[in-house]
């Protein structure tokens, strides 16, 4: 029996205001109550993160950033550093989106450098990693989602590791409806895990948690829940309404 605590988690992207996001925080505690056997985390825009911290009081509850610098200071306009994210209560920090890869031109080199980073300020990585439809339609899924977690993990070691929570996030499947079947998401969360097997050891590998992100709905939340190397789920579109999020939190255990 896995104890991997289920990660269900809301990124809210480029979503609500911060009022907007003071509802839901509050709605969701009400309506969801404390968690003991998952973890919840909100993931609000910059604006949002204190306010949604200050609002965090049912167990259960945690906050992430939806990206971070590598430097602790500077001439950055427009970047967000660690100590920042630490000062205001951050839990994790997602890294490696396929947004801030492919839209943003972020590079393998560059989400290392955000990892390393994250792990020296205690602040546990989500790490974001998939392909895009092309390369999986040639068959190179296993290959770049290798040379993501390769890059993204070298000159770690096993102490660094903690609460390190890997996403598996199709690029094919986000926004656009399409997900990849539970099978499908399966067989690469088992990949992941066996690569983290070979980083780091087999111990470490069955305590990293493995979560989905691509296209998750109320509607096939148990099933991807009930793979068994799947221990969460990454979810976007479907966590800005209060009911569809609230159903994907509360998923039953098949």
């Amino acid at each position: 029996m896995s104890e991997r605590k289920p990660f269900i988690a809301a990124n809210w992207k480029m979503f609500k205001t911060v009022g907007e996001a003071v509802a839901f925080t509050e709605a969701i505690q009400k309506e969801v109550g404390p968690l003991v056997d998952r973890e919840v985390i909100l993931a609000p825009p910059f604006t949002a993160l204190a306010a949604v911290r200050g609002l965090m009081r049912a167990e259960g509850y945690r906050l992430a950033a939806q990206n971070c610098h590598w430097e602790e200071k500077g001439a950055f306009t427009g970047e967000v550093s660690l100590p920042m994210l630490r000062d205001v209560g951050c839990d994790f920090v997602i890294l490696g989106h396929s947004e801030r890869r492919h839209v943003f031109g972020e590079t393998d080199g560059d989400v290392a450098r955000k990892v390393a980073a994250a792990i020296r300020h205690r602040i546990p990585p989500v790490l974001c990693v998939g392909e895009k439809l092309e390369e999986r339609e040639d068959g190179r899924t296993a290959a770049v989602v290798e040379r993501q977690l390769s890059s993204a993990l070298a000159g770690l070691g096993p102490s660094d590791v903690g609460e390190l929570v890997i996403a598996y996030e199709p690029v094919w499947a986000i926004g656009t409806g399409r997900t990849a079947s539970p099978e499908q998401a399966q067989e690469v969360h088992a990949s992941i895990r066996e690569r983290c097997a070979a980083v780091f050891d087999k111990d470490i590998a069955n305590r990293v948690r493995i979560v989905y992100g691509g296209s998750v709905k109320p509607d096939n939340v148990d099933a991807l829940m009930a793979q068994p190397d799947i221990d969460g789920l990454l979810v976007g579109g479907a966590s800005l309404e209060l009911a569809s999020f609230r159903r994907i939190v509360q998923f039953v255990k098949l």
